[in-house]
């Protein structure tokens, strides 16, 4: 399993049109990939458990994923999570 630590880099107000764009994305990778914030873990291919976690700009989150395109699945996810980084 790969992890990765990203920092959301989106202002509050786009972050919901970012949700939904960021679980698009998920769905197009057969790993199965996870957000994690503090004790919170969710499906990253899971609008509602994304929306959970209340995510803010600056927000320190873990992405995990599991699978045979794993590698690209995290770097794709953190791109849009933080498109700086």
């Amino acid at each position: 399993m790969l992890r990765k630590i990203v920092i959301v880099h989106i202002p509050n107000e786009h972050l919901n049109n970012a949700a939904t764009f960021f679980i698009k994305k998920a769905n197009e990778f057969s790993s199965h990939i996870t957000v994690s914030r503090e004790n919170n873990s969710v499906n990253a291919k899971s609008l509602l458990g994304l929306l959970s976690m209340q995510l803010e700009y600056g927000m320190e989150l873990a992405l995990a994923a599991e699978g045979g395109d794993a590698e690209e699945a995290l770097a794709a996810l953190t791109q849009i999570l933080d498109p700086a980084g």
